[in-house]
């Protein structure tokens, strides 16, 4: 009788899915890895891996431990609950749902989300590569007037926040129709 039952593998529902949570902690440790600009590789050498288990644990295909998380942490420089922050409101549901074999990977959602891009990462650790304060500030006022430029064509007009960038443009274009 016994050898007619299938085990299941701790953590996994009958398909062999990963544990959305599992999953999550994986998301964020390579959120932050990418954010460091680590490379698989170097995050395994500091743990004492191989990238192989990195790999594993940011796809959720492998728990990590307690201990491994404090030292994740520690090697990411973030506080052990950084890895459980922005769990989705519906966590519950989908953990309920997983335990009975019906989840189903969300990727839309997942590419939806703005922060999962590794753009985004890439545009964030070249803006604190900028070592000057003041030239780091005027990039990001540049940023948000283009994207309040970009607002006010796409609405046929002025958009809502643009008031911040037109003072400063209005200026320029007075130096320059006089100069």
């Amino acid at each position: 009788m016994q050898a007619q039952t299938r085990v299941r593998r701790r953590g996994r529902n009958p398909t062999g899915r990963p544990h959305p949570i599992d999953t999550h902690v994986g998301r964020r440790m390579r959120q932050r890895r990418t954010l460091l600009g680590l490379s698989q590789e170097r995050l395994a050498e500091s743990l004492g891996l191989t990238f192989q288990q990195v790999q594993k644990y940011e796809r959720g295909a492998n728990r990590v431990s307690a201990s491994r998380l404090y030292e994740l942490g520690r090697v990411l420089d973030v506080p052990i609950g950084y890895f459980f922050e922005d769990l989705p409101v519906d966590m519950p549901r989908k953990v309920r749902d997983h335990m009975q074999g019906q989840i189903a990977f969300d990727a839309v959602a997942r590419r939806a989300d703005p922060l999962t891009r590794r753009e985004t990462l890439e545009l964030v650790r070249a803006y604190y590569r900028i070592r000057e304060p003041k030239v780091r500030r005027r990039l990001f006022e540049m940023a948000r007037a283009l994207a309040s430029g970009e607002a006010a064509l796409a609405g046929g007009g002025a958009a809502a926040g643009a008031g911040e960038a037109e003072p400063e443009t209005a200026r320029r274009r007075g130096r320059a129709a006089r100069g």
